[in-house]
């Protein structure tokens, strides 16, 4: 894939970030399945005949280029963030930093770990020790390609775990249904959207007693954690129905707005993961 289109400008800034977004995908899943790492279950081939190197500066650039929104701290320049990280990023391809990012995140400056921590917005300095081999790659990847290594629901990113959807380990079927159903949503309703469809992975680690009485949530990492989308037999229809009933429920506790527009979200979303072959 080129990355021609990722400055068109017939397209809008969200779509221009997804674009761009979408290549450093393709490329790093290259890299990380070179690495031995898990990609990106929806990536496509990535085709190019300039060097790996240039190529990983030029997606990187793109995509910094459409999805910075600044918001750094006082003194902090965007514009050193995304040489500097560029930089970062081409360096552990040709140091094996994506083999063991620990060990490569271990030797490099403690300006080169600051541009990191604020790439990646993390409130704390970086204490690579203290990382997760999933936590200290992810560091070394941009945001659009960073992977749930673990397949435990979260992508942990440093010490932060994050939720997302599409994320690494979705089936190319389900973000394709998911691409089409969302096209035209504002990013608000899309947000919602994401969390709902990891909400099963929160549910599932909240632990009550028999009268139905919080006892405690299991925490990412602990030895009981579970993840439900991980099934073989998960199904993604069969979630869509599980809201389609909820909502069908509830239907007189919920305002007619929300019921008519989430109910619309549920159905198509359902349709179209059918229709591309999902679960």
């Amino acid at each position: 894939m080129q990355v021609d289109s990722a400055t068109s400008p017939t397209l809008t800034r969200q779509e221009r970030q997804d674009t761009a977004g979408e290549v450093v995908q393709n490329l790093f899943n290259e890299i990380l399945t070179q690495a031995g790492q898990s990609g990106y279950a929806s990536a496509e081939a990535y085709e190019s005949e300039n060097s790996v190197e240039t190529d990983i500066q030029q997606t990187w650039d793109d995509w910094f280029s459409v999805s910075n929104t600044g918001n750094y701290p006082e003194g902090v320049n965007s514009q050193d963030l995304k040489s500097g990280y560029g930089q970062i990023l081409v360096n552990a391809y040709n140091e094996g930093g994506y083999a063991d990012p620990k060990g490569f995140l271990n030797g490099l400056s403690d300006d080169d770990l600051e541009i990191i921590q604020h790439v990646n917005r993390l409130a704390d300095p970086i204490n690579v020790d203290s990382l997760t081999g999933e936590g200290a790659l992810n560091l070394l990847v941009p945001s659009p390609a960073q992977v749930d290594a673990d397949n435990n629901g979260l992508t942990q990113v440093g010490k932060a775990n994050t939720i997302r959807f599409p994320d690494s380990r979705t089936p190319e079927a389900v973000v394709n249904a998911w691409n089409e159903t969302t096209a035209d949503m504002s990013p608000q309703d899309k947000m919602m959207y994401k969390l709902q469809m990891k909400l099963s992975v929160i549910t599932a680690n909240i632990i009550v007693d028999d009268n139905g009485q919080f006892v405690r949530q299991r925490e990412p990492g602990d030895a009981d954690w579970v993840n439900p989308m991980a099934a073989d037999n998960y199904s993604y229809q069969d979630l869509a129905q599980q809201f389609l009933d909820y909502l069908d429920y509830f239907k007189n506790q919920i305002p007619q707005d929300r019921y008519d527009q989430d109910t619309a979200f549920w159905t198509d979303f359902k349709q179209s993961l059918a229709q591309h072959g999902a679960k």
